[in-house]
């Protein structure tokens, strides 16, 4: 499977990453390591996360880390559509 990003997915990853490198410098590369190991093994593995109340979306978690990663899987594509921190208020599909 392809995995590939929304604008706003884009948009998510490049304010967490400066946030981390910001607050956490010494451990900013290994969680930034992880958020992208963690989104490519999406391509073998798709459905590997539970859906969400929302329809066709999938939560994946980040062990140790307060990151979710929120995705749809239509045809031969896996479409990250939000990264959220998981200490701010539950995505609701929205905002």
């Amino acid at each position: 499977m392809i995995v590939r990003y929304s604008r706003r997915a884009l948009g998510d990853l490049e304010a967490i990453y400066d946030y981390l490198d910001d607050q956490a410098p010494a451990t900013a590369q290994k969680i930034k390591d992880l958020i992208e190991r963690r989104i490519r093994s999406l391509s073998d593995f798709p459905f590997m996360a539970p859906k969400t109340d929302l329809r066709s979306v999938r939560e994946l978690s980040l062990a140790r880390y307060p990151y979710k990663i929120y995705y749809e899987v239509e045809d031969e594509e896996v479409w990250i559509l939000h990264i959220r921190d998981a200490r701010r208020q539950p995505w609701d599909g929205r905002n």
